[in-house]
């Protein structure tokens, strides 16, 4: 792993760019106790005592405050008697009386020790000890003592923790001389070597004095690669607008590689949703900002060497011009050098645009736009003249396996949106009706305008193809006045408003009134989902400032913005109130004072569910093992689906899974060639360390990674420095990812990145762990992952989102947006299946009101209530994961194409006598699998309702059993009619036939 970030191999020494050797050991010291760092030290004679001048070159701040650890170099016996004088960030006298025969000693400077816990470490370095005792020095001054040792190597615990070449600091000495004979426009232009990447901003490298600052860069590419370079500019002044600007390059024979194919990710993309994507870059007097360029080979280049200029502007400074000279190949680049990406040629990446045409995904149909009314899979909306819902309607049958003919109205009337004046009277729209704008089959997209006394709302409104609507609802004073409310209100029709789940609800029954009020401070809550299993409606609330919030873990150190609309200083608020067959949910924002030309954006984006049918034999078939093994042991146990996790051989760094591909590579053909399927763990969240492109994406400044109050492993402290969050660690392996800043251009690299392992490594689909992306990305992923025919498999897993550092949302109701291009459900961690309702269940777990089915996790699930919504535990998570002995079950009965039958239906076939002890039927041909869970506090016996025509089994016949099940249920038999004792949480799987 050293070559990724350090030009340093085991035991080799180098000192090209520094005075002293740099070099790694052959074997590892004991880091967490030690440190990263040492010098070792030789002494010259046999003085009482040893002086050495440590030229150690630091960028970490107060370096003299840190503790320095001395021992003999072969025995490791500590030195206890040792002084230090004139510390400074460049370098240190230390005297020490040496150790009895011994010339050879390691000086470590960086000793630390991990408090914390062990996935979210501390790294806190040792305070620098008290040498105000000298008196093993008899008396001598330290000033008297020349120096009488010298330091032989530097050395770091491995190549990825060296700060050689790029972090080794430069001295002021040296830098001034610098400054004196180059910085006359104000700023000095350092060409780089794409080989190291630009590490600190605020030094300069030891390696940028000893090679004084080019002005030329020369490299080699092959056809068709992206060719990345980078330009440090070190700022004499405060420079605005910094950036870079190219001319063709061409060879001796009149040759071109257009200027337009060179492009800088400093300035100059294309953001996340596929717009054209310009940044300023200014750069603070005395700070080093890298500019990373490339240029895009074209594939059919002639070999030959270009040349041509970059040249380096910024407001009221003098251009500099650098000369650029790129020899290019014979060879044509492999996937245009993605596969080499040490060389950062993946930063392209950044700026992709794959898979950005919303063409409709399977299982989902165009979009049919009939007079105002639009139809999709399972679901149809109606738009009323102003723009807005005035019926939504579903065809999903209650089982929810299956689309019906028969319409589900979801509203009781159509959506209000309503200003009152400040006599509290509701302005009266006169409206334009709907113009649409976009009719494609996989969005659609309409205006209207209204406008009343005093006031206009202009509508912009799209759907897409999954059943998420986006409204841009500008409202806009035409004089000066008060207002005593803008609201949003929405008629649920009662029967379909069931369950409710968000805005600090738990899914649940939907209580018959409800009061809500803004907190982002503290609460990630913005919306709510309400309905029923077979039609419901989310609604989020934002304005045109709105930011995708951070979450697991980090939602408060990047909250909510409140939206100047709907919150209005908190003013704003959410009511859910009962009105005869209604149920009113009133999205207000309170009074205000508007001038005339002021303008309000009441923004909201609304989801319908559910997204389509559930596919129970998948569930049934697709049996999923989490765990890095032995292919034939996975196959042995009987699952037939792997998931990778990270910190695993094949895939050890988190959310960078390219550098062990190979390998990874070869686990997957042979899983293939036996019949199975291997997805791996890849999301965006945070992102390993140990990615080639940490530095140029840090050049960035926070586009990719987050403000944060740095700390965590050593690793990020001694080479991020700080401006970060430190996010999860792996003890073994020292991965130490760095959060995201939610959204951006990496997630274009994400999209990318995915395509890459389906085509190069064959990866069937991904293991998401939670996410930080928005509906945008996954659309894309989707599109790669089942290209040509690929599986695509996702599935989620969240740990549970509603606690203080995830503001209390709900994680179904936070990834909602991605349910349509999900498989399965795993939630989750932290989720409680003994102590929460069937409601609970149903909503935040199962999946089942939004076309998916789920697993459980936490102390292995409740089996007996999960067999209830189809859903067992993952093998082999924990020791109470076990789900085999269930999938034997399923296997004996035989529950491929089995009809589910769930509790919730009106008409279903097996019901107990006791509503708290809940049924689910897996009909088949003659017979029947009932999944019976107990949601009572004791022991009860019930009584089987079994309606035996539906069934179609004869009653005369028909007998009841309880096959012996490990670790669930002992083997009985129970005749008709006869009470069936369930325990509390409890039940049985019964087979009746």
């Amino acid at each position: 792993m050293g070559c990724i970030f350090s030009s340093l191999s085991t035991s080799a020494q180098d000192n090209r760019y520094s005075h002293v050797p740099y070099s790694v050991p052959s074997q590892p010291w004991d880091r967490d106790s030690l440190g990263n760092h040492r010098a070792v030290i030789n002494l010259d004679n046999d003085a009482a005592i040893a002086h050495v001048y440590l030229e150690w070159r630091r960028r970490d701040k107060n370096p003299c405050d840190k503790k320095i650890i001395i021992e003999s170099a072969t025995k490791h016996q500590l030195v206890k008697n040792y002084l230090i004088e004139n510390c400074s960030a460049e370098g240190v006298d230390i005297y020490f009386k040496p150790l009895s025969g011994e010339q050879r000693y390691n000086v470590y400077y960086m000793p630390y020790k991990n408090e914390g816990r062990s996935n979210y470490p501390r790294g806190v370095y040792l305070a620098a000890a008290d040498n105000s005792n000298s008196s093993w020095l008899q008396g001598e001054k330290p000033a008297g003592i020349k120096t009488n040792a010298h330091v032989e190597t530097i050395q770091s615990v491995d190549a990825f923790n060296s700060f050689y070449p790029m972090e080794v600091v430069a001295t002021g000495k040296e830098v001034q001389g610098l400054v004196k004979k180059y910085g006359n426009k104000g700023y000095i232009i350092f060409p780089e070597s794409r080989e190291y990447p630009i590490r600190m901003k605020e030094h300069l490298p030891m390696k940028w004095i000893l090679n004084a600052p080019a002005t030329y860069l020369k490299g080699t590419a092959d056809k068709g690669e992206y060719f990345a370079l980078q330009l440090g500019v070190y700022a004499l002044e405060n420079l605005d607008n910094a950036k870079v600007v190219f001319t063709d390059l061409a060879d001796d024979k009149g040759n071109i590689i257009s200027k337009k194919l060179i492009s800088c990710v400093n300035t100059d993309g294309t953001d996340y949703k596929g717009y054209p994507l310009k940044r300023v870059v200014n750069i603070e007097k005395g700070k080093v900002q890298p500019l990373w360029c490339g240029i895009d080979i074209p594939v059919n280049t002639k070999a030959g060497i270009y040349k041509g200029t970059a040249i380096v502007q910024a407001d009221d400074h003098t251009p500099s011009t650098i000369d650029l000279s790129i020899e290019v190949t014979n060879q044509v680049a492999i996937n245009g050098g993605a596969n080499q990406p040490q060389l950062q040629t993946r930063l392209k990446w950044l700026n992709s645009t794959l898979a950005q045409e919303n063409e409709v995904i399977k299982p989902y149909t165009p979009l049919l736009v009939k007079g105002n009314s639009i139809d999709l899979l399972g679901r149809k909306i109606t738009l009323g003249k102003d723009g807005l819902p005035s019926m939504i309607q579903t065809y999903f049958k209650p089982e929810m396996t299956s689309i019906g003919s028969k319409a589900n109205n979801l509203l009781a009337s159509a959506f209000e949106f309503n200003v009152k004046n400040a006599r509290d009277e509701v302005l009266t729209w006169k409206s334009s009706g709907v113009h649409f704008t976009e009719k494609e089959a996989g969005t659609v997209s309409w205006t209207a305008t209204n406008t009343a006394a005093g006031m206009k709302m202009n509508i912009q409104a799209s759907m897409e193809f999954d059943g998420h609507l986006s409204y841009q609802v500008q409202v806009i004073a035409l004089v000066n006045q008060d207002i005593s409310d803008i609201q949003l209100r929405i008629p649920f029709a009662k029967e379909m408003a069931k369950y409710m789940m968000g805005l600090q609800l738990k899914g649940s029954k939907r209580p018959a009134t409800y009061d809500w009020k803004w907190d982002v401070a503290h609460k990630n809550q913005d919306g709510a989902w309400i309905g029923n299993v077979n039609a419901g409606l989310q609604f989020s609330l934002r304005d045109e400032h709105y930011r995708r919030p951070l979450n697991t873990n980090f939602y408060l150190q990047q909250p909510l913005l409140l939206p100047t609309s709907w919150g209005n200083n908190n003013k704003g608020g959410i009511s859910v109130a009962e009105d005869d067959n209604k149920v009113w949910v009133n999205n207000y924002s309170g009074a205000r004072t508007m001038n005339a030309g002021d303008t309000l954006y009441y923004n909201f984006d609304l989801l319908i569910t559910p997204f389509h049918p559930i596919n129970t034999d998948f569930q049934w078939t697709h049996r999923f093992y989490h765990k890095y093994d032995n292919i034939d042991s996975i196959k042995a146990k009987g699952a037939n689906v792997i998931n990778i996790h990270h910190a695993t051989p094949i895939n050890p760094w988190i959310n960078y899974p390219f550098i062990e591909h190979a390998k990874m590579k070869a686990y997957i053909d042979e899983a293939h060639q036996k019949g199975l399927q291997v997805k791996i763990y890849n999301t965006v969240r945070e992102l390993s360390n140990h990615a080639y492109e940490t530095f140029p994406l840090r050049s960035l400044n926070h586009e990719i990674y987050s403000h944060g109050k740095g700390g965590g492993y050593s690793w990020l402290q001694e080479h991020i420095g700080e401006d970060y969050i430190a996010a999860w660690f792996v003890p073994e392996i020292k991965d130490a990812a760095i959060v995201n800043s939610g959204m951006s251009r990496w997630h274009n690299y994400y999209v990318e990145g995915m395509n890459w392992l389906v085509q190069n490594v064959g990866i069937d689909g991904i293991y998401l762990d939670d996410v930080a992306f928005d509906r945008v990305t996954m659309k894309r992923i989707k599109r790669v992952l089942t290209k040509d025919g690929h599986p695509g498999i996702i599935d989620l897993h969240s740990a549970n989102q509603y606690n203080k550092s995830d503001g209390f949302q709900n994680s179904a109701n936070l990834y909602m947006e991605h349910f349509p291009y999900l498989n399965r459900l795993w939630f989750g961690e932290y989720f409680d299946y003994e102590h929460n309702s069937p409601e609970f269940f149903l909503t935040e777990v199962s999946g089942i009101p939004f076309g998916l089915m789920g697993e459980m996790l936490q102390d292995g699930g409740n089996l007996w209530r999960g067999m209830v919504f189809g859903m067992t535990n993952r093998l082999p998570w924990s020791a109470e994961a076990d789900p085999r002995p269930i999938w034997k079950l399923w296997d004996t009965f035989g529950i491929v194409g089995s009809e589910m039958l769930g509790y919730w239906l009106e008409n279903n076939p097996v019901k107990t006598s006791d509503p708290a002890v809940l049924a689910t039927v897996y009909k088949k041909k003659g017979k029947a699998l009932v999944a019976l869970a107990s949601w009572k506090e004791q022991a009860v016996e019930v009584s089987l309702e079994i309606d035996w025509k539906t069934l179609g089994i004869d009653p005369k016949k028909a007998s009841i059993k309880a096959l012996p099940v490990k670790n669930f249920q002992e083997g009985r038999l129970f005749k008709v009619g006869e009470t069936i004792p369930v325990q509390p949480a409890r039940g049985w799987l019964l087979i009746i036939e």
